[in-house]
């Protein structure tokens, strides 16, 4: 297909690399033009000057930027992938945002005749780097979503519809809480185990493999321990998406305790000087203060 990909994030880039790789025709936007001249520069296709220009002709759009604001910036107005869709085409938002967005977006799609897919991505950017993310979907018109589908794997490993517009994002909530509360027991534990004079490594070769193990110990602990947190998803990226699981569930009526405590406690990983560490860094909280690592 010709594909346009606004948004080349440490997410985005490598995903429209390997829609490049899959043969399709792709055409970048990102609001930092050399990054879009560096792009095209290293994996062929064009660049355009506006998200509009970048839709224009495209069969299927796809977003990854940053948050409800930023998807609606490049969406609408005058120079917004809207406007450049024709009718038939589909546009997929890979941005982790509210599920108001995305009903939002599929109503002013429906509007211009354009399908629309809500399609946030688990895996971060190894997954990103070795197209292997797992795919949320939510669309209105299952036809439209197996119109994107085979577009979709050309970067995911697993890529499912989970209902209408809206689905997408709030399985992606699901996939944030799981994580949240996930960590912040790994960190407990971990810390629990070096305060006690036990080798960290040597208990996690024993017991990642009962019922303890997850993929945060097996790719997170030994690094955990060491105070780097270098790797993956952005604290500020975790509170941003939090924020946006509390605000869905006091909507729904539903409590959350677990992850509103995480998210202060993320807060304080943010005081610490870790706005930019990657999600693990919750342990550092629990460190000594002479062990913590330096913000």
């Amino acid at each position: 297909m010709k594909a346009a990909f606004v948004g080349l994030g440490v997410m985005g880039a490598p995903m429209a690399r390997h829609l490049a790789q899959k043969g399709h025709e792709v055409i970048v936007y990102n609001r930092t033009a050399e990054k879009s001249a560096a792009w095209v520069a290293a994996n062929g296709g064009a660049s355009a000057a506006t998200p509009r220009e970048a839709a224009s002709g495209a069969e299927i759009a796809m977003v990854c930027v940053g948050n409800d604001d930023d998807v609606r910036s490049v969406i609408y107005g005058d120079h917004g992938v809207l406007a450049g869709s024709a009718r038939g085409g589909i546009v997929v938002d890979h941005t982790t945002a509210s599920a108001t967005l995305a009903r939002e977006l599929a109503a002013a799609c429906a509007e211009r005749g354009v399908g629309f897919v809500d399609a946030p991505v688990s895996g971060g950017q190894a997954g990103a780097e070795n197209g292997q993310l797992s795919v949320m979907c939510g669309a209105d018109d299952e036809r439209v979503f197996a119109r994107a589908y085979p577009v979709l794997m050309s970067y995911a490993k697993v890529c499912k519809r989970l209902g209408n517009a809206g689905s997408g994002q709030l399985a992606k909530m699901v996939n944030q809480i799981c994580i949240a509360g996930i960590v912040q027991g790994l960190s407990e534990g971990l810390n629990l185990a070096m305060a006690a004079g036990l080798d960290p490594d040597a208990l996690v070769e024993v017991i990642s493999q009962g019922a303890a193990g997850s993929w945060q110990m097996t790719n997170r602990s030994k690094t955990m321990v060491r105070n780097e947190f270098n790797f993956g998803f952005a604290v500020e990226w975790m509170r941003k998406d939090l924020a946006i699981c509390l605000e869905e569930a006091a909507r729904l009526g539903v409590d959350l305790p677990v992850t509103a405590i995480v998210n202060e406690f993320y807060g304080e990983v943010v005081q610490m000087g870790g706005r930019r560490w990657d999600t693990s860094s919750l342990i550092a909280r629990l460190r000594a203060p002479g062990d913590r690592p330096r913000g």
